[in-house]
Order: C-alpha cells, then structure tokens, then sequence
C-alpha cells in the first residue's frame, strides 16, 4: 500500500486532529493538546491557526456550528481521522520492530 503523501504527521498536526476528534474551538485545542501531552506539547496561538488554514485546506479538518459566534470551531474530518489511523498504524509498526530489536539486544 502506497504512504499518503502527508505521512508521517508532525506532533502537532497529530494532535490536532486527535483533538479535533470532538469539535473545539482554538483555546480549547491549546489547553487540551498541552493536558493531552502531559505539558510536553505546547502550541502557540499563531502556529495553531496556521494550522488550522492548512489542515482545513486539505479537507482534514472543517468548521462546525457553534454556540458562540465569536469563537471558530473545527472538528476532524472523515479524511483527517482517515490520516491520523494511518499514521497511528505506522508508528505502532516502528514500536514494534523497536521493542523486538531491543528484546534481542538483551539476550
């Protein structure tokens, strides 16, 4: 099977669209991407709403509805949780061969 050209995703596109899993407005990505992280991810206002511009270009992510108009709100697209799976697979496989090949260093 042929890698989608967007592979492997860059820690912070990976957690935005696993954020964005559920709709939530930027802040809202910030705060949960840091909590998500265990505060080794933090994402700053700018580069998260280039993001936002990049990803909803390449049909990943798409603005929804909501309560407050003054606040935009995304949500992952069928395509971006499409990527964000193959991208999971992907490095379950390297997690893999690492953890055999250490097995096997030990012996």
């Amino acid at each position: 099977m042929k890698r989608d050209q967007l592979l492997p995703l860059t820690e912070t596109v990976y957690y935005i669209l696993l954020v964005l899993l559920e709709p939530a407005h930027g802040y809202a990505v910030m705060q949960k991407i840091e909590a998500l992280s265990e505060g080794q991810v933090k994402v700053a206002a700018g580069t998260l709403y280039g993001a936002f511009e990049n990803l909803a270009g390449r049909k990943l992510i798409r603005p929804v509805k909501s309560d407050d108009p003054r606040r935009k709100t995304y949500e992952t697209t069928v395509r971006g949780r499409d990527i964000l799976m193959q991208d999971c697979r992907r490095m379950e496989q390297m997690i893999a061969l690492a953890r055999g090949a250490l097995r096997e260093e030990k012996r």
